[in-house]
């Protein structure tokens, strides 16, 4: 990756290690989450920092949807999960804690959790109907 982006001193995904890394393109990179809700949960984030969604390019979201395809296909073939989920917290309030745009691609297994249904509606759980 010749291109240099702008990095934050300090931001864990911004001097994430090239060992670390599994998969990276021209704009994205993907790594194992330190805090993985689910075996093989991943984080997939821009280069650039930035601090959320709002902020990619179309070459940055491109680039991020790239490697979410290309990290499916690895964690089917590492671990065979039943499904996935896909997600970003975007600000505090939805539950961001590290300012660099990122998604997570989090593997999920069949008895994982009691009752799945309603997905990330159960988020908030007293918003459920």
């Amino acid at each position: 990756m010749e291109t240099k982006f702008e990095t934050l001193p300090g931001c864990p995904f911004c001097e994430k290690a090239d060992k670390d890394i599994i998969l990276q393109n021209d704009f994205a990179k993907a790594f194992w989450d330190i805090k993985p809700v689910n075996p093989g949960h991943t984080l997939i984030v821009p280069r650039r920092h930035v601090e959320n969604w709002w902020g990619l390019t179309k070459d940055e979201k491109n680039a991020i949807d790239d490697l979410v395809v290309q990290m499916k296909q690895i964690l089917d073939e590492r671990y065979q999960p039943d499904a996935y989920n896909i997600g970003m917290n975007l600000g505090a309030d939805a539950g961001q804690t590290v300012f660099h745009a990122h998604v997570h691609l989090i593997p999920r297994y069949y008895g994982d959790m009691k009752v799945p249904e309603g997905g990330v509606r159960n988020l908030i759980p007293r918003k459920l109907k």
